[in-house]
């Protein structure tokens, strides 16, 4: 009801102003305003809802303002570009609407009700109002019996016996096993889910319903709500440092913890999570594309869930052997939303729904085969009577092509347990959530029947029993379940480690670069991953008077306040506010220790206007005092104009990057001298190395040859001609994902430039 109010608002808005209200600057562009604040709030609860299923809700939040490193992007790009198209084009048609009668005289009244009326439409959005409760449950005080019904479990297992091999199905809910409304979708694993110990009502909570959610709420018994002021978990280097998880009472009971899975282990912080309780031994995208058969055998996300469990069932038998205990988690990517992966191994490559096929159910049919070759396997040996074996989903399925089938159905989370120690056949109808997983594991091996906010469902009782309105309830707790990030409130001495490349202040330790906004109530942790602006774009949307702790390197941030480091690769670390004073310095010590003096000054307008334009300057338009062209730094020396066909700054220098341009194009300001040395410190990569190299200046040409290691090389160039450019064509651009962000297309390198110098010979 309150969307169809919001759209007729909306709806009044427009008309009033366009056909009413008269020109006049000002409310034309209030109500434009009001009106687009609208449109972007709708836009981004269907974007939302196009991930999610669910609108704009903690899981949007939390993997917005995280690390998106190793995402599978690829399938949401052309929804992305149809987004924007469509803002774009909704703008211009709102602009073009409210300007028909800009001739005619401007009237108060209908511009006034216009604008109100465009408020109230925002107001009664829904959109609006998921985000204001997502604002409004990061700021309440949570509720006072929190600390009756989380209970922290002893840190180790009195005897333990059993190993534990645990399998998180990607979005792999037990409605798919729902036999009568989807035929022979699930036989393989189905048969063994029904061998085993089958958890039939297993709930999903607020928190719980993302990947990195679902493996917190399973491992640790509480869900996943991470502070509002920058969701760090991406640059702080403890996760919920103050719970006691599965993975802590396993290790410290003395077994190693092992961890697969096929996507990037950096993607929404579980390196972090997984690092921070107990998991030593880590295996992700860039582990396992070392030992796999085939490394370019992947999907968008990482490797086919045919290679990770392989590789999980080697690692298996590895430890079984070695007679050491140990925890096994494995986790599956091929069937990820928006409509899965389907792998080249399984013989279930279709699956047909309304007479069509649908890829996703395909994508269940065919990881389901996977999983189920791997949990025959370990059955079949020798050492299946030494282990439990765990099979759950993650979290219930979101918006994929599968959605509509499954929300005409009741729908859980999988859960089921089979014993080598101890076979039993049992289907269990109690109420739980996926927080009792955790604990009913603990309870099979011997330790606590609980954990955390949850109970295990075999011989304790589920708060989903005890409470009837447990969704209610677990988000008033979120307020205590933020406090368990021990999250730092002030900033005064600080230590920067600069071989670790960590900040730690107030018994918090963070990963580098990162920017803290600074206030007397709080410090917001900014962290920057390769999918999130650089930090100082962040920086700009500061407000004048913000306090900001910035630690980057320090030629990004030398160009605005110390230019005698605009040149250096070390870290640095500023401090301030950008409309008053600033203060920039040189970590030059391994362990390097600082404390913040921000200073309340004079905030002067033209001041803060001029740093936000110079931290908003692209990297390839920073111009530097050199008299070099030096590459691991962002820009060019004052001399050069512009150049093309060069990839990003890296600590050693930069490729050549033929998908940028198909050659190196480096243009002057002025004329290069008549006659002069071109001094190239660079190597070669791949099939250009000991290749002819062409360097050109005008008409005249050279021949640069470069091994694989960095070399320097001198060529002599007469310029008769005034040429003011300089061209470098490496003749075999290949095509690699060698160093790149995962989830961008390969790079196309040719050489990795240190250094260019350019020295005149002129007599």
């Amino acid at each position: 009801m309150s969307e169809l109010l919001s759209y007729a608002l909306f709806l009044a808005s427009v008309l009033i102003y366009a056909w009413k209200a008269g020109r006049n600057a000002w409310w034309f562009a209030a109500t434009l305003a009001a009106l687009g604040l609208f449109v972007v709030l709708n836009l981004t609860l269907y974007a939302s809802d196009y991930f999610t299923g669910d609108g704009i809700n903690d899981a949007v939040l939390y993997t917005l303002t995280n690390s998106l490193t190793g995402a599978g992007v690829s399938k949401y790009i052309l929804p992305g570009i149809g987004i924007v198209l469509t803002l774009t084009a909704v703008f211009a048609a709102l602009g073009w609407v409210l300007r028909r009668r800009r001739h005619h005289p401007h009237h108060f009244g209908y511009s006034l009700l216009a604008l109100l009326l465009a408020l109230a439409s925002v107001d009664a959005s829904p959109a609006f109002r998921q985000i204001a409760e997502l604002v409004r449950s990061q700021s309440r005080d949570g509720d006072p019996d929190f600390s009756a019904w989380y209970k922290a479990p002893s840190k180790t297992l009195p005897a333990p016996k059993l190993n534990l091999v645990y399998i998180y199905g990607e979005s792999l809910e037990r409605t798919y096993f729902n036999n009568d409304a989807f035929p022979d979708l699930t036989p393989e694993l189905g048969a063994l889910k029904d061998e085993g110990l089958d958890f039939s009502h297993t709930m999903q909570l607020p928190g719980t319903d993302y990947t990195i959610a679902g493996m917190v709420a399973s491992q640790c018994g509480i869900p996943l709500f991470a502070p509002f002021e920058g969701n760090a978990s991406a640059s702080v280097s403890s996760f919920f440092p103050q719970t006691v998880c599965l993975g802590d009472i396993l290790k410290n009971s003395g077994y190693q913890n092992y961890f697969v899975q096929g996507a990037n282990l950096r993607f929404a912080g579980k390196d972090v999570f997984l690092k921070s309780h107990g998991f030593d031994h880590l295996y992700g995208a860039e582990e396992l594309k070392k030992v796999v058969d085939d490394p370019d055998y992947r999907n968008d996300w990482g490797f086919y869930d045919d290679t990770v469990l392989d590789q999980a069932w080697e690692k298996f038998e590895t430890l079984s052997r070695s007679g050491q205990r140990f925890s096994l988690f494995t986790l599956t990517v091929d069937t990820h939303h928006p409509d899965g992966f389907i792998s080249r191994t399984c013989s279930r490559q279709r699956y047909d729904i309304d007479g069509k096929p649908n890829r996703s159910f395909s994508a269940v049919s065919c990881s389901q085969q996977h999983i189920a070759a791997f949990i025959n396997k370990i059955k079949a040996s020798p050492w299946f009577k030494d282990t439990v074996i765990v099979v759950s989903s993650d979290h219930l399925a979101m918006n994929n092509t599968a959605w509509s089938y499954l929300n005409q159905q009741e729908r859980n989370n999988l859960f089921f347990i089979l014993r080598g120690d101890r076979p039993g056949r049992e289907t269990l109808a109690v109420k739980r959530n996926t927080m009792d997983n955790g604990a009913t594991v603990l309870d099979i091996l011997g330790g606590d029947n609980f954990l955390g906010l949850g109970r295990s469902s075999l011989s304790g009782e589920s708060l989903s029993q005890v409470f009837l309105n447990l969704k209610e309830k677990v988000l008033a707790w979120k307020p205590d379940v933020i406090r368990l990030w021990n999250f730092p409130k002030e900033i005064g001495t600080f230590t920067v480690d600069a071989e670790k490349n960590t900040i730690a202040f107030s018994g918090s330790r963070f990963r580098l670069p990162l920017l803290l906004r600074v206030s007397a109530q709080r410090v917001e942790p900014l962290p920057e991953s390769e999918y999130s602006a650089p930090l100082r774009f962040q920086l700009a949307d500061f407000a004048p008077r913000d306090n900001f702790v910035w630690v980057d390197r320090c030629y990004k941030m030398a160009q605005l306040w110390a230019t005698e480091l605009a040149l250096s690769t070390d870290w640095c670390v500023s401090e301030g506010q950008l409309g008053g004073e600033q203060r920039v310095q040189h970590v030059d010590k391994a362990r390097w220790q600082g404390q913040t003096r921000i200073k309340e000054t004079v905030i002067d307008t033209a001041r803060y206007q001029a740093n936000v334009a110079m931290l908003k300057i692209a990297d390839n338009d920073i111009r530097y005092r050199a008299d070099r062209f030096i590459f691991n730094v962002a820009g060019a020396p004052e001399e050069v104009k512009q150049f093309s066909g060069i990839s990003r700054p890296e600590s050693w220098g930069r490729w050549s990057n033929a998908r940028l341009g198909d050659k190196v194009k480096i243009e002057y300001r002025q004329p290069l001298p008549k006659s002069f040395d071109l001094t190239i410190v660079a190597k070669a990569y791949g099939n250009n190395a000991n290749q002819p190299i062409p360097v050109r200046v005008g008409d005249v040409e050279q021949t640069l040859v470069l091994g694989h290691d960095v070399t320097t090389t001198t060529l002599h160039f007469d310029n008769p001609a005034a040429a003011s450019t300089l061209t470098i064509a490496p003749p075999a651009p290949q095509a690699t994902n060698e160093g790149n962000i995962l989830g961008h297309s390969p790079r196309r390198l040719g050489i990795g430039m240190v250094e260019i110098k350019i020295t005149s010979t002129e007599s």
